[in-house]
């Protein structure tokens, strides 16, 4: 297949930008299936402020179901279940594997 220069608007400033054709032939090669959608500027911009990073945990304040001491878990406890502070959760864990 023949590629030629494409020029393509960027999604997030909606400045203009050429996909290369060797580019294409790069996203061909690699089996991606869509065409780039930001820019060189704000890929780079994007990849600076680690917009690709995971989400910081919600760490939520409870009390242990066992102890009774309070805890902090990075998650948020659902009604009914059981929550355990890091000393007796690894506790019944060895009883468990036991």
């Amino acid at each position: 297949m023949e590629y030629h220069d494409k020029v393509l608007k960027c999604s997030e400033c909606g400045a203009e930008f050429v996909f290369t054709a060797g580019e294409q032939m790069f996203f061909a090669d690699k089996g991606f299936k869509n065409e780039p959608k930001r820019c060189k500027a704000c890929k780079a911009k994007r990849a600076e402020s680690g917009a690709h990073a995971a989400p910081a945990r919600a760490e939520t304040k409870t009390n242990c179901s066992q102890c009774g001491k309070e805890t902090t878990v990075p998650f948020r406890p659902t009604q009914g279940r059981p929550v355990y502070c890091r000393e007796c959760f690894q506790q019944r864990r060895a009883i468990g594997a036991a």
